[in-house]
């Protein structure tokens, strides 16, 4: 699933070529995807894109004009297999992986054609959704009034972090804190040396901070190889990465240290790193900086271990 930093270069891209673009319609040929239907997709066609922005993993596209009777904004979720991309030519009809369709003229960077600003989904699950909301419906709407505060650029104390949840279930809830899913919760939580399934209450005040900075440093770090390119740490060649450009690719090249690498030497200690595998995830760590040496059973297909 695209997370915080994926989410905030795909808007900070996006946004610097379509604000100002006016829409020339808008559908959506995946029949699950919209989850509102007043106002409708058609309001948008006549009017501008106001630009984007972003709250946790939500991707917000802001209209004005046209239909609409007052401004608004397209909320979406990419869940774990959608994206949001810009193309020069249009969807073909043979194109299974469109979800919804915004096609817009003009825009920021001064591009006079036509161009598509369209929701894709890779898969047969159709999890990714959108809602049309008139602007001051957005802060009151569930999804978004219930997200915690922001992981990146400025993460809270951490002093309200639920005691009895473990570390990586606490920091991927995003009622808790929004922006990190199970990739970048690897990530920060090796970079801050605590064990993933530590509970949150047995944290002092010197981990709360290391796991802030943690949060802080990583996905920052991430998003600014994104924006400004250089070395991948975990390149072992080394070689510098350019900086993201659209059209943007339907997989980022992710710079990770430990999430999707087990088996592989710990980056810090040279430890062979675990994983336990649940239904859906499969959760990284390294036993000897992580977990003191203990390593995590790894029932797999069991209940018993929950994140």
């Amino acid at each position: 699933m695209p997370e915080l930093p994926e989410i905030e270069a795909t808007v900070r891209l996006l946004d610097a070529a379509v604000r100002g673009a006016e829409v020339d319609s808008a559908r959506a040929p995946g029949l699950a995807t919209m989850r509102t239907f007043a106002p409708s997709l058609d309001a948008l066609a006549g009017g501008t894109c106001s630009g984007l922005r972003r709250r946790g993993k939500l991707l917000l596209v802001g209209f004005e004009g046209g239909g609409l009777e007052a401004p608004a904004t397209l909320v979406l979720h990419l869940m774990s297999a959608g994206r949001l991309q810009l193309w020069e030519k249009r969807a073909g009809p043979r194109d299974r992986t469109v979800r919804l369709v915004v096609r817009l003229r003009g825009g920021a960077d001064g591009f006079a054609e036509e161009r598509e600003l369209r929701l894709r989904e890779f898969g047969t699950k159709q999890a990714a959704w959108g809602k049309l909301l008139l602007d001051d419906q957005v802060a009151v709407d569930e999804t978004i009034s219930h997200l915690g505060p922001e992981a990146w650029p400025d993460p809270p104390d951490l002093t309200e972090l639920p005691p009895r949840r473990t570390l990586r279930g606490a920091i991927r809830d995003q009622r808790v804190i929004a922006g990190i899913g199970r990739t970048w919760a690897d990530e920060i939580l090796w970079t801050a040396k605590l064990a993933p399934l530590r509970r949150c209450g047995d944290l002092d005040d010197e981990q709360r901070a290391r796991l802030r900075q943690a949060m802080i440093d990583v996905l920052g770090g991430a998003l600014g190889l994104y924006m400004d390119g250089g070395v991948d740490p975990a390149d072992p060649d080394g070689k510098p990465r350019k900086p993201l450009a659209l059209p943007l690719p339907d997989k980022l090249p992710l710079p990770l240290l430990v999430h999707r690498r087990t088996g592989q030497p710990c980056p810090r200690d040279g430890t062979t790193l675990l994983a336990v595998h649940y239904e859906d995830d499969e959760m990284t760590y390294c036993p000897t900086c992580q977990t003191g040496g203990k390593p995590y059973k790894d029932r797999r297909l069991s209940r018993l271990l929950k994140d």
